[in-house]
């Protein structure tokens, strides 16, 4: 299993937000949507998976590790080896070039580069072309220079180079109208579906939840109180 959550709680410490989680897992290569409004818990999920913060109490597996038993610097290779995120405000750097952009994906991760099927800069074009990107048109360019939808298609890009188990998508449509919603979200399922990634995709919108194998709701019933994204 990708992902195994059992009895998964959080007390941000001094009070003033908790979140507990239903019982839930994920396997290889499965897409799983995670719906929530404003406040549900979505972002405390996503940091409790990326070994950000540490659950106050339940189990938490990764990979089939014990997450709740590693040390930080554990979790922190776990997360650069194995996984890819796309950030909401997709985080890539607007001075670099496309090309610099995308290798970030494997530059901090030794398992990652010994996972690329040939030189770095044939995967990124690779990758480029999956996400219905020109590589030849963009690859040298400032991110400064393209539309937020092409911006977050080279976000994915990055998060998918090195072929990690699992990409984490924290709202990546959120910036974009509904016509490029879509077809981000195309380009980025047959993108992880080619590479085999199980894909964790967090929205607040219930039309973008439609064809995944799982939804975990976390407004019904609701699981959090206080204050989160």
């Amino acid at each position: 299993m990708v992902i195994e959550a059992e009895d998964l709680q959080f007390v941000r410490r001094g009070g003033g937000f908790s979140l507990t989680l239903p019982s839930f897992s994920m396997a290889a290569g499965e897409a799983m949507a995670v719906l929530g409004s404003s406040g549900s818990g979505k972002s405390t999920l996503l940091d409790l998976i990326g070994g950000v913060l540490r659950p106050t109490a339940g189990r938490l597996s990764l990979f089939g590790q014990d997450a709740t038993g590693l040390s930080s610097t554990a979790l922190d290779r776990l997360r650069g080896d194995r996984m890819g995120v796309i950030f909401q405000e997709h985080n890539v750097l607007p001075f670099a070039t496309v090309r610099q952009n995308v290798a970030l994906g494997v530059r901090f991760s030794a398992a990652r580069r010994a996972r690329l099927t040939g030189p770095v800069d044939a995967e990124i074009e690779r990758l480029l072309t999956l996400m219905g990107l020109e590589p030849a048109a963009v690859l040298h360019r400032h991110a400064s220079d393209l539309s937020v939808g092409q911006r977050q298609r080279v976000a994915a890009a990055r998060a998918l180079l090195g072929a990690p188990d699992l990409i984490i998508a924290d709202e990546p449509t959120s910036a974009l109208d509904e016509g490029n919603q879509a077809r981000f979200m195309a380009l980025l399922n047959a993108a992880r579906q080619e590479t085999g990634a199980a894909l964790l995709f967090v929205t607040h919108d219930p039309r973008l939840v439609e064809g995944f194998d799982q939804v975990l709701r976390l407004d019904e019933p609701a699981q959090s109180h206080g204050e989160d994204d």
